[in-house]
């Protein structure tokens, strides 16, 4: 399946030589942030005509925090404006690429009541989030492993992703009383039927084959081939993206999704998860259930985990996605986060990291408890403009051109 940003992609290039003319501006915040060691945070190859980047915290499956975004942001900046660089590639040391955001930290910065920091974490992984989805120059990320949440925010939006057999993709925020970010309701809502809904509302995890197979990754091959892929890369002289493809095409492997993935239930998926309310999902799911459906069993047992509040907003979020730019996605998704983690609405969030993260004992207790108890105002409150003291996201697009 070709994926959903090749028209984005060939127009942003046609464009190119207009676009590179003009002033850019990459989004800051305040940096009165402590960062911890930034150069070790990002390691640097430097290439014929190519920088690699390389996500360096192996110790925690190379979790993104301030240090990384902000780093990143300013070599992101440094190579778009290199006129020697014509690509760049991203990966992540060992045996992740990244499992997303480091919420324990996150969860830390609250309990000190340190909210400001929190925020100034979310605004610098948003704006990179939105400068890889409108970079200038080919973007070419190696998802050899573990890749959720904010680790794919800042991989699915590139112009090439290229998966493996180890490659695990999930955005499980609802697990942890969250809503997928980074960029997850502009990708997700643009996936096949509404498998967007079944992973950002379930946390289900995928593998490589079915990355390839739904539009999410753009290229497949053994993680043994991984090596041999970045010494190709490394010898290009080349800023033309049809280069690159053809580079990696090289490697490429034609793969099948396995036959219990959930590709083949996507019919009974689309039945279930069409509805316009987590609780009409849930009563299609039961119907089928009751049919000896294992799937839908198992489906509404991962249902259950979630925190009830978190389905309700993730559903909005990616029902609004469908019909936003990518700008218009993060700015929205920075509302709904500083509110998620603000507290003033539920304190979930902190309820779920300690639960599978700090005393794990893997029971949280959500506020409110059911579906029942979730009302349309606290729903409505993630959606709403943040306050004339709480700034919104503000994004470049004058200078770097929105995906539509």
């Amino acid at each position: 399946m070709q994926s959903f940003k090749s028209t984005s992609i060939l127009r942003r290039f046609l464009q190119k030589s207009r676009l590179v003319s003009q002033s850019r501006s990459f989004c800051g915040v305040s940096s009165h942030v402590i960062i911890d060691e930034p150069e070790s945070t990002v390691l640097v190859e430097g290439k014929a005509s190519s920088r690699t980047g390389i996500l360096n915290r192996p110790h925690v499956l190379n979790a993104i925090n301030y240090s990384i975004g902000s780093r990143l942001m300013k070599l992101y900046k440094s190579w778009e404006d290199d006129p020697d660089i014509g690509f760049v590639v991203l990966k992540g040391n060992d045996r992740a690429f990244s499992a997303g955001g480091d919420i324990v930290s996150l969860y830390n910065l609250l309990k000190q009541g340190n909210f400001q920091d929190c925020k100034e974490f979310c605004w610098t992984m948003y704006s990179l989030v939105y400068v890889i989805g409108s970079y200038l120059k080919p973007h070419v990320a190696l998802l050899n492993g573990v890749t959720m949440g904010g680790g794919a925010g800042i991989s699915i939006p590139g112009t090439f992703r290229v998966a493996t057999e180890k490659t695990v993709f999930a955005t499980p925020e609802t697990l942890i009383g969250y809503h997928p970010d980074a960029g997850a309701s502009f990708y997700l809502s643009r996936l096949p039927g509404y498998l967007g809904e079944y992973l950002a509302l379930t946390g289900d995890k995928i593998n490589g084959a079915e990355m390839i197979s739904c539009g999410l990754a753009t290229h497949y091959s053994h993680s043994a081939k991984i090596p041999l892929i970045e010494e190709q890369l490394g010898t290009l002289i080349t800023d033309d993206p049809s280069v690159i493809e053809r580079s990696l095409e090289n490697w490429g492997e034609i793969v099948h999704p396995d036959p219990a993935s959930i590709l083949h239930r996507i019919e009974t998926l689309d039945k279930c998860f069409s509805h316009d309310t987590v609780e009409e999902i849930i009563d299609a799911l039961e119907s089928e259930a009751a049919k000896q459906d294992a799937w839908c069993v198992a489906t509404l047992r991962k249902l259950q985990e979630t925190s009830p509040l978190s389905l309700k907003v993730s559903l909005r979020s990616i029902r609004e996605g469908r019909h936003q730019t990518l700008d218009q996605c993060l700015r929205r998704e920075y509302r709904m986060s500083v509110q998620a983690l603000s507290g003033q609405i539920t304190s979930d969030f902190c309820e779920g990291v300690r639960a599978r993260l700090v005393d794990r004992d893997l029971a949280p207790k959500w506020n409110p408890p059911t579906l029942e108890k979730v009302t349309n105002d606290m729903v409505d409150q993630y959606f709403s403009p943040l306050t004339a003291f709480e700034p919104e996201l503000e994004l470049p697009t004058q200078q770097r051109e929105a995906f539509t």
